[in-house]
């Protein structure tokens, strides 16, 4: 008779900020599942050289951000609130984590995520060309994977006249979080503006910023542009969103292993959602019943989450930014998250495989589900 499986640990080593939320949250997770602590392997020694990793280790690797010390050595600035070294961070981390792959197979040990995807997560252009070969709708956007790179204000000026392209959205091809992104409208008598985080300084510095902000001059917006486009911009098409309670809606769904977990709402007065820029989480049933009315599927909109993770299937979680279009029949994704899951307090959605429990609970099943082995056999 062939002896009982029984699962090994989820997870042995983390990748992260000691004392981080992230991984207070994910070892929360471990312990409520029975399961025991993972050792953390600080990024300060990852980036130093010094990480060591053991033999069967299963290692996460947790997001570098919201760490001084690391954006340092990761952007080469000294001030964090800085929007520029985008490229810098994006050649920086791709290499630790390759380094971190190496490492952990030479012991012995399985990495949980694939440096490739990362490789295209961390750059807009490529994973927007991705997604769109899989058939995943995309708002149409001019920099699309190769496409000739935006070198600056002059760049962007010439494609804001192209057809369909007066309101759109530039993001720094390695950003997250909002940063650097602009907004930018522009109408037939030439007249522009751009709504953004950035705050410039009157010495040209960038800085991110908690108040959102409207520009108007078109000298200013040109030289934000021209800051920014050295670490590389990609340029969508400003799709119009569906509204909820008279504010723009969109949507992050998270997907783990492959199915849809959780799902929230996110809502603004103007086109930034992100929550910590002054957005609130919204009302998903009345999402649900929205779409319904309009005769469209919430189920189909997951299931657009689902084939969207499906492009990147060695990524143990995506967080997938849906935007719903006006009236609520059809969506697009606008971004996919690689460390798209620090929502706390969000459990999952009543029909899908994580119903009731948090992200990182859902994780921590997923990796148990797929971390099973033979038991040992008997002497």
């Amino acid at each position: 008779m062939s002896p009982a499986p029984v699962a090994a640990p989820p997870c042995t080593a983390i990748v992260g900020h000691p004392g981080h939320r992230r991984v207070t949250l994910f070892q929360a997770a471990l312990r409520a599942a029975g399961h025991p602590p993972a050792r953390v392997v600080p990024w300060a020694r990852v980036l130093a050289g010094t990480a060591r990793f053991r033999d069967g280790d299963a290692v996460r690797v947790e997001s570098p951000g919201e760490d001084r010390p690391t954006d340092l050595l990761l952007r080469g600035v000294t001030d964090p609130t800085r929007v520029e070294g985008g490229a810098r961070w994006y050649r920086s981390f791709l290499a630790a984590v390759e380094k971190t792959a190496h490492d952990v197979r030479a012991a012995g040990g399985t990495l949980l995520g694939e440096p490739a995807e990362l490789a295209v997560l961390f750059d807009k252009r490529l994973c927007h060309a991705a997604l769109d070969r899989a058939g995943v709708p995309v708002p149409p956007s001019p920099t699309s994977g190769a496409a000739a790179p935006v070198r600056g204000w002059p760049d962007l000026r010439a494609l804001l006249a192209r057809p369909g392209l007066r309101r759109v959205f530039v993001k720094p091809a390695h950003g997250s979080s909002a940063s650097g992104v602009m907004a930018v409208e522009t109408s037939a008598g030439g007249r522009i503006r751009a709504t953004t985080s950035v705050e410039r300084t009157s010495g040209g510095a960038l800085h991110n910023s908690l108040r959102v902000r409207r520009y108007e001059d078109e000298r200013t917006i040109g030289a934000i542009t021209d800051a920014l486009a050295p670490d590389g911009l990609h340029v969508e098409r400003w799709l119009p969103k569906a509204s909820q309670h008279g504010r723009s809606a969109d949507l992050r769904v998270v997907a783990v292993a492959g199915r849809a977990t959780h799902a929230v709402v996110r809502t603004a007065a103007g086109p930034l959602t992100n929550l910590h820029l002054g957005g609130a989480r919204g009302d998903l049933d009345e999402v649900r019943a929205a779409v319904a009315a309009a005769g469209a599927s919430f189920d189909g909109l997951l299931r657009m989450c689902e084939a969207t993770a499906a492009v990147f299937p060695g990524t143990p979680c995506v967080g997938v930014d849906v935007l719903p279009a006006t009236g609520w029949r059809r969506f697009t994704v606008g971004e996919v998250n690689a460390f798209g899951d620090l929502l706390p307090g969000l459990t999952g959605l009543p029909e899908g495989p994580a119903a009731g429990a948090d992200t990182y609970a859902a994780q921590v099943a997923a990796y148990a589900r797929s971390r099973t082995a033979p038991a040992p056999a008997r002497p």
